[in-house]
């Protein structure tokens, strides 16, 4: 294409557009992120992007931040409200003469998914395939990322807990949903026009698979330790995690515990060229983590 296309990223501030912005690094793109207030400025503007302000709960906010703009990363917060979010950017996209929209799903998105957050991602999905622009939708399964969560733990005792029993799930590396999606924006609009994406991770695990890769990798053993659902839920709420949240990592817990995710795709080393990350990469790379006291 001759001319840059304009990107707008929202979500801008978090774990899978900071690396997707991370991944667009010397294409041939402008990057706009869409940031809730200025304080959250800095982390997108020194990945190159230009910074506007703006709320995906206010509609009146939006518009000069889709002025202009060829594609857009449709990333909502997790939370009752994301349908309406959805909503207000697919309405300013439309608005604004926006050619494509890229959306971040959830694995397992439908109308009856086991999990309010499926449900709630299955209407957006659904307002998406039917908003009049090309679209992709990409639908990645439970994030290696989120056991960065468990760094503090497994810093300070050699072992994590989670509420996952011996649950066995493909999980994904955040880096490779980035790529997938820097793939998907660096594409002709047309290509992957109408596809929905189910992203996973080369081979389903287990926690005390995870467990043993991430000891590899650290040098020292580390154990997962499972937990109740209650005994998670306290955990949780006394780290001031919103209840909304908490019931959603319980009901997403509860599906894979039942086999939700217990299975792979091949469409990352598809749209790639590249099989995705194993968690001995993820386990690697991040290994530093895991060793600082930092943790939470």
């Amino acid at each position: 294409m001759s001319v840059s296309r304009t990107v707008l990223i929202t979500g801008a501030t978090g774990t899978v557009s900071t690396a997707l912005m991370n991944a667009l690094e010397g294409a041939d793109v402008r990057l706009r992120a869409l940031v809730r207030d200025k304080s959250g400025a800095d982390g997108p503007r020194e990945r190159g992007a230009e910074v506007v302000v703006g709320d995906l709960d206010e509609p009146r906010s939006l518009p000069p931040a889709f002025e202009g703009v060829q594609d857009v990363w449709l990333l909502t917060p997790n939370s009752p409200r994301a349908p309406e979010n959805n909503m207000n950017a697919v309405w300013a996209a439309r608005q604004a003469g926006v050619e494509r929209i890229v959306r971040l799903s959830a694995v397992g998105a439908a109308h009856d998914a086991p999990n309010r957050s499926g449900r709630l991602h299955a209407l957006s999905d659904r307002e998406t395939e039917r908003c009049g622009m090309r679209w992709t939708i990409l639908r990645p399964l439970w994030f290696m990322q989120n056991l960065l969560n468990e760094a503090g733990d497994i810093a300070a005792t050699g072992s994590f807990s989670l509420n996952m029993a011996s649950a066995r799930l493909s999980m994904i590396d955040v880096r490779d949903i980035a790529a997938c999606a820097a793939r998907v924006l660096l594409d002709d609009p047309d290509r992957h026009h109408g596809r929905t994406y189910t992203l996973t991770g080369p081979r389903s695990l287990t926690f005390d698979e995870v467990a043993g890769q991430l000891g590899l990798a650290l040098g020292r053993p580390v154990t997962y330790l499972p937990v109740s659902d209650d005994a998670k839920r306290r955990t949780l709420l006394g780290y001031g995690v919103p209840r909304w949240i908490v019931d959603m990592v319980e009901e997403y817990a509860q599906a894979y515990v039942s086999g939700w995710g217990d299975f792979t795709t091949d469409t990352v080393a598809d749209l790639l060229g590249r099989p995705p990350r194993d968690i001995a990469d993820f386990a690697r790379d991040h290994a530093a983590a895991f060793t600082s006291a930092a943790g939470r």
